[in-house]
Order: structure tokens, then sequence, then C-alpha cells
């Protein structure tokens, strides 16, 4: 994948407090992670509950529940991340 592509992260709602929202706490990871391979992110709420997806080229190119990537940090120690990280470079 060349440097400087569009990377939809489409994520839905989950539960924490009781309260179910749209939250981005959890996707700071790997939005760091795509911006540090110089990708732009474009962030798109979805209905599905707990759900992150990655569109690339109109293409979904990885999946993962979003309670599973860590909250906050930089993305560098967490494994989902870094899987998502290599499926965008290998999304063409």
């Amino acid at each position: 994948m060349p440097q400087n592509a569009l990377v939809t992260i489409r994520f839905g709602p989950y539960e924490s407090s009781g309260l179910v929202e749209h939250r981005i706490l959890r996707l700071q990871g790997l939005q760091a992670v795509l911006q540090a391979d110089g990708h732009r992110c474009i962030l798109e709420e979805i209905t599905d509950w707990n759900t992150v997806e990655l569109i690339v080229n109109g293409e979904n190119i990885f999946h993962c529940n979003i309670k599973d990537l860590e909250f906050g940090g930089d993305g560098l120690l967490d494994p989902l991340c870094q899987a998502a990280r290599e499926a965008v470079l290998k999304a063409y």
C-alpha cells in the first residue's frame, strides 16, 4: 500500500459503565499506528455493536471487536493494531 492511502475506520457503539455509546478512545492506538505509516484515517460511526472495520478502496480488509483494542495508548504494543497495520499494507 502506498503512503497517504485513505483508510476508513468504521466503528460501532459499545457498553461501558452502563452506557452504550460510540467512543473513540479505544481507536487512538489504531489511528496512531496507521498515521505513523502516512495513511489518512476517516472515522465513521456504524450501528453494529462492538465492531471495528477497516475499509480501503471500498474493501473490508480487517475487522475486530472494539473491546479487544487497548484503551488509549500509541498502539505499538497492541497486537490487534499491528495486525490491522499489516492488513492495510497488504491491501493492494
